[in-house]
């Protein structure tokens, strides 16, 4: 019997309608899903737990937020750049505070549910891919699939008068971050025998104004020579103190030696041994290796920042020797991608392997 065109925009009508049941039934699933985990055995459940909450954790939990995870991002405290009265170099952002920063990081994560922020430290972690937990000081403990940690290095500061107090305010880390402030100014950089060279030729860029410390560490003759040639004096004395400014502004003023002699400069650069700011990577056993001044970065995958331990990935100062708020966003926002990458994959695996035996069933009646 034949159709008319009505009956035919009636059926079509219904194939969509069956379609578009289907399909909220499969979309109610996913936002089902998150609720649906967040207990489990009494204990809160996450696809993600993100620890530490500064460039690098904020922008790994706004991608993972992003993309439908329920994220638990751990905030443990003041973060390294706190002391910097500035941050620079940042796309947009060059010259805003550094808790300006965070709290725009912070907010900006309040449009998705799914991400639960805690001012809380993590004290303890076990477990393995797929099934992580991770202890909080609050006493309470998050399971989770899969972990970010971005918790970031201390810097192992010389116990010597100055250089805790004009840390980030006279005493710097970064160039790039900090060299723009103080072109053209007298300066000074430290390190231990020839790696000053490679130092003191990166830093003339910003101030031919320019002296070598070696802080009491010997010095090769050919090395000398080089800072000879590129006029930048040497003072082989170890380093008794560091001295501020006398009007209150927070700055340096001089460099005093061991011999009472000094020099006076306005900014020392210097990148202090560092160490991991947490104990989770070790306890969870990933491997760590040394790179550049930092003794323990916590060695990741270049490209998926995944550790040596699956499930496990490493953001920001914590697995790079190269510290700068732009590059711990930049591996934040790529740890988070892959990890959503990897999480996809084992949910598609799971329906593949739920749906199979019906599958088979009804391949095998056709």
């Amino acid at each position: 019997m034949r159709r008319t065109g009505s009956e035919d925009a009636l059926a079509v009508r219904r194939t969509f309608v069956r379609l578009e049941d289907s399909m909220a039934k499969v979309l109610g699933n996913v936002v089902k899903s998150a609720p649906e985990r967040a207990e489990e055995n009494g204990e809160a459940r996450y696809d993600v737990v993100v620890v530490g909450a500064g460039t690098a954790g904020l922008s790994a939990a706004l991608v993972l937020g992003r993309s439908r995870r329920r994220v638990l991002l751990l905030d443990g405290g003041e973060p390294r750049n706190a002391p910097s009265h500035a941050s620079h170099g940042y796309f947009t952002r060059d010259g805003a505070r550094p808790e300006e920063l965070l709290e725009i990081g912070r907010g900006q994560l309040e449009p998705y549910p799914n991400v639960e922020y805690r001012a809380e430290r993590a004290t303890g972690v076990s477990g393995s891919d797929g099934s992580f937990r991770v202890a909080l000081e609050g006493g309470e403990t998050a399971s989770a699939r899969k972990l970010v940690l971005a918790t970031g290095v201390f810097d192992e500061l010389p116990d010597r008068p100055g250089f805790l107090e004009l840390w980030g305010k006279g005493v710097y880390h970064c160039p790039y971050c900090h060299g723009w402030e103080v072109r053209d100014k007298p300066l000074a950089v430290m390190a231990e025998g020839d790696e000053v060279l490679e130092r003191a030729v990166l830093i003339r860029n910003w101030s031919r104004d320019l002296v070598a410390l070696t802080d009491g560490s010997a010095l090769g003759e050919g090395v000398r020579a080089r800072l000879g040639g590129l006029d930048v004096p040497v003072y082989e004395r170890r380093v008794a103190r560091l001295e501020g400014r006398e009007d209150g502004s927070g700055g340096l003023s001089r460099v005093v030696l061991e011999d009472g002699s000094s020099v006076e400069r306005e900014g020392l650069f210097y990148a202090p041994p560092q160490r991991q700011r947490s104990a989770l990577a070790e306890t969870l056993r990933c491997e760590v290796t040394a790179m550049g001044p930092a003794s323990e970065v916590v060695k990741a995958d270049p490209m998926t920042r995944e550790t040596s331990v699956a499930g496990v990935y490493a953001a920001g100062d914590a697995g790079s020797p190269m510290q700068s708020i732009a590059l711990a966003s930049s591996s934040g926002a790529t740890a988070a991608a892959f990890v959503n990458h990897a999480l996809c994959t084992e949910d598609a695996e799971a329906s593949s392997a739920g749906n199979g035996d019906a599958t088979g069933g009804a391949a095998a009646r056709s």
